[in-house]
């Protein structure tokens, strides 16, 4: 089962800064999906995995308006000296 941001009603940032948050803690692997009414998500999200290494893997419009994102969720990037 994925991990669940509800960022309805907010306002750009905070829908990536709430999914940056849960990804911290994440294994990697972890499918975290946030539904979003900000239109700004709907590029800031997938903009912000590819930075990361993560991977949008459904986007999905809501009735409500919203849209739902999965998110899986990439192993860290190993330290190089």
């Amino acid at each position: 089962m994925a991990d669940l941001i509800d960022a309805r009603g907010l306002l750009c940032p905070i829908p990536v800064i709430r999914l940056a948050r849960a990804a911290v803690d994440a294994v990697p692997g972890t499918v975290i999906t946030i539904w979003a009414t900000d239109p700004a998500a709907r590029l800031d999200v997938p903009a912000w995995a590819r930075m990361r290494g993560h991977e949008v893997v459904r986007v999905q419009d809501l009735p409500d308006g919203a849209v739902a994102m999965d998110v899986r969720i990439a192993a860290a990037p190993t330290a190089t000296s």
